[in-house]
């Protein structure tokens, strides 16, 4: 039982499994963030533009509830296709950030690989001959 336990506590401490966790948490953030931004900005404007429709509220009701009084019997079966929208576009937003995220990053990475590296310096033979050469010229020129 040991033994599983330090096998576990290694595989949970490496890097690769903090850095998910880290990008787990974060992404939630992100998607909390994003349905706020789709639910509370862009979806009103988007509902006023094609009359003031709430897409959460479109719906097919199948079969409508039963009721007795105000006590519900039997709820209504519906489909929720306003909701199924609003999820698509919450979706498509979020892609569209992820996208432009890669792009940036990308973009950062390639002009890092385009910088010009240090020329390396030539080998020590190559670097013995060209000092010969130039003391060699330096003679002639005496």
């Amino acid at each position: 039982m040991g033994n599983i336990l330090q096998e576990f506590k290694k595989f949970a401490m490496r890097g690769n499994v903090i850095d998910m966790a880290v990008g787990i948490i974060i992404g939630a953030a992100f998607g909390k963030i994003v349905t706020s931004v789709v639910a509370d900005i862009i979806m009103p404007a988007v509902g006023l533009l094609v009359g003031g429709v709430n897409f959460t509220d479109l719906k097919i009701v199948l079969k409508h509830a039963v009721m007795e009084g105000d006590k519900v019997i039997t709820p209504a079966v519906s489909i929720n296709y306003g909701n199924f929208i609003q999820v698509t576009f919450d979706f498509i937003i979020v892609a569209f950030a992820v996208f432009l995220l890669v792009k940036a990053v990308n973009s950062l990475t390639k002009k890092k690989e385009e910088a010009p590296a240090a020329p390396a310096p030539p080998p020590a033979d190559v670097q013995l001959l060209t000092e010969i050469r130039d003391l060699l010229k330096a003679k002639e020129t005496e």
